[in-house]
């Protein structure tokens, strides 16, 4: 089945629902993104949670992952499996601490694993299939947001609808764990991921637009408490 016979926006939902499903396992349920990082050295109250994912989204995630995501997504569209490589190498050069390029690409390939076995009878099947032997035998570094991107566009996922669904599953994975560091409470999570909206509508519409060649979010405090982060004594997360 082709692409073009992917014209159903129930299915397209039901599969951007599934991926950006929180309990989807593919480990962003270890991560808290840099949040445990700032709450161990005191750099975020509760108050300021919000205020940190609109600037990790905007400034990080935003130029970094979602524009990976929408780059790859077009290169995935046209099956240009060596332009999708690229892509994915840029990302993973862009990530300056290992803990970073470490759980991302950990992250790639587990989604990379599953959606090769949950997508196996469907429409799309054949690419994701593609992709994840690449990712599998190292010809590409299976960063997490090239991986979706495939998964997405193999499946008829259109490029906005994408990507916003992996920004979200962000904000859901951070607000996850600053419920679990007693940052915020379940009521509170949910104004967090309201007011985080707009920031990934915003967000959203600037990764589309973005060249390859600008991929790479400025966040140097981010840079610095995750540097720190990877040596920690103790940690609950794995970022």
């Amino acid at each position: 089945m082709s692409r073009s016979d992917v014209d159903s926006p129930v299915a397209r939902l039901l599969v951007s629902l599934q991926l950006s499903d929180s309990a989807f396992p593919s480990g962003f349920y270890t991560m808290s993104h840099g949040l445990e990082g700032f709450h161990q050295r005191g750099l975020v109250r509760p108050a300021e949670v919000g205020d940190l994912l609109a600037d990790l989204l905007t400034a990080a995630v935003g130029p970094g992952d979602a524009t990976a995501l929408a780059r790859a997504h077009d290169a995935a569209n046209l099956r240009d499996w060596d332009a999708v490589t690229d892509v994915d190498r840029i990302l993973f050069s862009s990530k300056l601490n290992a803990e970073l390029r470490v759980a991302s690409t950990r992250s790639g390939r587990q989604l990379a694993d599953i959606a090769s076995e949950a997508f196996a009878d469907g429409p799309g099947a054949e690419d994701i299939a593609t992709w994840a032997n690449r990712v599998k035998t190292k010809e590409s570094p299976g960063c997490q947001p090239v991986v979706t991107a495939v998964c997405y566009a193999a499946t008829g996922v259109p490029i906005a609808e994408a990507v916003a669904s992996d920004l979200f599953a962000f904000a859901v994975s951070f607000v996850g764990a600053a419920l679990r560091l007693r940052l915020t409470d379940h009521r509170g999570a949910q104004v967090l991921l309201r007011r985080a909206q707009p920031v990934i509508e915003a967000v959203t519409l600037d990764a589309i637009a973005r060249p390859l060649r600008d991929i790479g979010g400025f966040a140097p405090v981010a840079d610095i408490v995750s540097a720190g982060h990877e040596r920690a004594e103790a940690r609950l997360f794995t970022t």
